[in-house]
């Protein structure tokens, strides 16, 4: 068998006996999995090649940072469509994303909003006021953005108000469909941490949102990334999601994680 590397050469299964081991000997032709060249590391087990895409939600990034070309890589491989636009000032980007995420399509934020049937919005929070919200009406909105203070610098209106950041953002249009997750694990951790369904050591990501159909579409991306997800409810129990909060950053089954979410249903298959 056969796998990609990250840059679009071919690497022999046999050469790496841990893949080997922890993917099976069992798995059909044209599978797809990723091998990091720099690392020599397992990346991901998640999608076959020559798929059909047409059945499968289109997938907008908004951001094309390494949170957003982490994600395109696995969207990718997991037979998805993905776009992803970044800041008008990234210079290149068509060659950048072509080198860190073959496969997703770079476009304008505009063509985006219109094409995407999921758009997750991915940028540094102190720069979620440029994000055209506006443009997003009736799209499932993934909010894959922390507040984080040294960073992003204290924000007067986000100190002082008792929503969660997901809430204040999902204001920004009531028509968005918004839901919070992708925010809790580490850009690295979403390619290292990415498990075929049904592995016992499978990390589980919440899914909160106050559109119980948005929730349920997000969900099923989750599974296919590679992560057991774990139904949140609505869009102010993201507390628990954020810095500082019980299930940020924390490596937690779907067990652990629903006990840290208030109510939590198992959405996994």
């Amino acid at each position: 068998m056969h796998v990609h590397a990250w840059f679009g050469t071919t690497v022999d299964l046999r050469l790496f006996p841990a893949v080997a081991e922890r993917t099976g000997s069992g798995m059909p032709a044209g599978f797809t999995a990723f091998i990091c060249m720099r690392t020599h590391r397992f990346r991901c087990v998640v999608g076959w090649e020559n798929q059909d895409v047409t059945d499968r939600p289109v997938i907008g990034i908004y951001g094309a940072g390494k949170v957003g070309t982490a994600l395109a890589r696995l969207l990718v491989a997991s037979g998805h469509r993905v776009l992803i636009a970044g800041s008008p000032r990234q210079t290149a980007l068509d060659l950048v994303v072509g080198v860190v995420a073959p496969g997703a399509e770079v476009t304008s934020p505009d063509d985006l909003a219109e094409t995407a049937d999921v758009i997750i919005v991915a940028v540094p929070f102190g720069k979620a006021g440029t994000v055209p919200w506006h443009a997003f009406d009736d799209r499932i909105v993934v909010d894959a953005m922390n507040y984080w203070p040294p960073v992003d610098g204290n924000i007067a209106e986000i100190d002082d108000d008792p929503r969660t950041t997901s809430e204040v953002n999902a204001a920004r249009n009531p028509r968005a469909r918004v839901v919070k997750s992708l925010n809790h694990l580490g850009y690295h951790e979403m390619e290292d941490d990415s498990m075929a369904a049904g592995s016992p050591l499978r990390r589980a990501l919440a899914v909160v949102g106050d559109d119980a159909d948005a929730r349920a579409v997000v969900a099923e991306i989750i599974d296919e990334l590679g992560f057991d997800p774990v139904d949140g409810g609505e869009l102010r129990h993201g507390v628990a999601l954020e810095p500082g909060h019980p299930a940020f950053g924390r490596e937690l089954s779907a067990g652990e994680l629903a006990a840290l979410l208030t109510p939590a249903v198992h959405l996994a298959a």
